[in-house]
């Protein structure tokens, strides 16, 4: 007789993992507490959806944070083996310029789900939506339902499986789904966690009234910004708040080291990283006699907004003297107070303590329970990390229980 496997948690790991285990091995039950599944993959399209990333698995690995905690998972499900297997369910990638890769043109965010939905139901995966998970009760998990009656009171259910696996996410994007709720029914068991932190979002920079009224909105383009000793290239969007983007997100795991504990944190922005500092000095120098607004445009080749950006945020003396213009184009110095809302981030760290779960992902304290995803207390940039992540992780514990079975 099969023995029963309960995954509570419908996006991305949680459907990732039921597509992955083996049907003729376990019976399969899938709860979600949202009217449909993957809500977040709709929401993560927005704008280009990054499905992982072509890395070498060297450099792949060290993206994520503890870089050693997913080295086994991704070692076994790789890159390369989550494109061969978007394609055996039909949906072809390419790699684009920045090394990301894509689902082919004309495939669309709810494609790939829709691609996914149909291979668990080819796995014969049982579905359960609006069931809201509560918790345990004597090795039973608890589940609450809307009510069928107008009393609007909800139904208490009680099911028992062999083995559960918990896929509820972090905390961010909470209209799909991703609350943070249940946090405290694992710290009631013993489990170690932390409180849920913003990743993968916007910083607070107080502008100049002045300046965000012209620059909102605006796009910094081929730029690097620094803090200590990490660097990451891209661009970022200056917004009223702050700043977002590719550019910045990578930064996190640094940045938030100084917002925890309570400290600014200051950025360098290279606003040009392909001229060295020695050569944007004599370009300036060489057209001296030509205004320095008109200099940066043109013969350093600078944005109107970098331009802008460099007068509010240097003296009038330093702006007007070569040598010190061009060491601030090489290293504009903005301070950083704080991060978006946490509701407005991609990603969240925190959650469970990796220390609370084995290699394979089972509870120390809560035997024949299983945690994946973004609960675990992990890190990884955007442009196809996060997905790659919670994918390798479910084939990982997928292979694991199929050859216990």
């Amino acid at each position: 007789m099969k023995k029963s496997i309960a995954i509570i948690g419908g996006g991305s790991a949680g459907l990732f993992l039921a597509t992955f285990l083996d049907s003729e091995k376990w019976d399969i039950s899938l709860y979600e507490q949202q009217k449909t599944l993957g809500r977040k993959f709709l929401v993560a399209g927005d704008g280009g959806f990054n499905l992982t990333h072509s890395d070498t698995l060297e450099w792949l690995i060290q993206r994520y944070s503890p870089s050693s905690f997913l080295q086994s998972s991704l070692s076994r499900f790789t890159n390369n083996d989550f494109q061969q297997y978007l394609g055996d369910i039909g949906i072809p990638t390419f790699i684009g310029s920045s090394k990301r890769v894509f689902p082919k043109e004309g495939i669309k965010p709810i494609h790939v789900l829709n691609a996914f939905l149909e291979k668990i139901q080819e796995n014969k995966v049982k579905l359960f939506t609006q069931y809201r998970w509560q918790g345990w009760l004597e090795g039973q998990l608890i589940f609450e339902t809307p009510s069928s009656s107008s009393t609007n009171i909800e139904n208490q259910i009680k099911v028992i499986h062999d083995i559960s696996v918990f896929a509820l996410g972090g905390g961010s994007w909470k209209i799909t789904g991703s609350t943070g709720d249940w946090l405290s029914k694992f710290q009631e068991r013993g489990v170690k966690c932390q409180a849920l932190y913003p990743s993968n979002c916007g910083y607070q920079i107080e502008w100049p009234v002045a300046f965000i009224e012209k620059a909102g909105g605006q796009p910094l383009k081929n730029i690097s910004i620094s803090v200590d000793d990490q660097n990451q290239k891209g661009e970022v969007v200056i917004t009223n708040y702050g700043l977002e983007g590719n550019a910045i997100y990578a930064l996190s795991p640094t940045i938030r080291k100084y917002l925890q504990n309570n400290q600014p944190c200051t950025i360098e922005i290279d606003l040009k990283p392909q001229l060295s500092e020695e050569e944007i000095n004599h370009r300036i120098k060489t057209h001296s006699k030509e205004k320095m607004s008109y200099i940066l445009r043109q013969h350093i080749k600078l944005s109107p907004i970098k331009v802008m950006l460099l007068k509010t945020f240097t003296s009038k003396d330093d702006f007007l003297h070569p040598h010190r213009i061009a060491h601030h184009i090489k290293g504009l110095k903005l301070i950083i107070h704080r991060p978006t809302n946490i509701d407005q981030a991609i990603s969240t760290v925190g959650g469970i303590e990796l220390s609370e779960v084995n290699e394979d992902f089972e509870f120390h304290k809560i035997p024949n329970n299983y945690c994946i995803g973004e609960m675990l207390n992990w890190d990884a940039p955007t442009g196809g990390y996060l997905l790659q992540g919670c994918a390798s992780m479910a084939h990982y514990l997928a292979q694991h229980l199929n050859r216990d079975q």
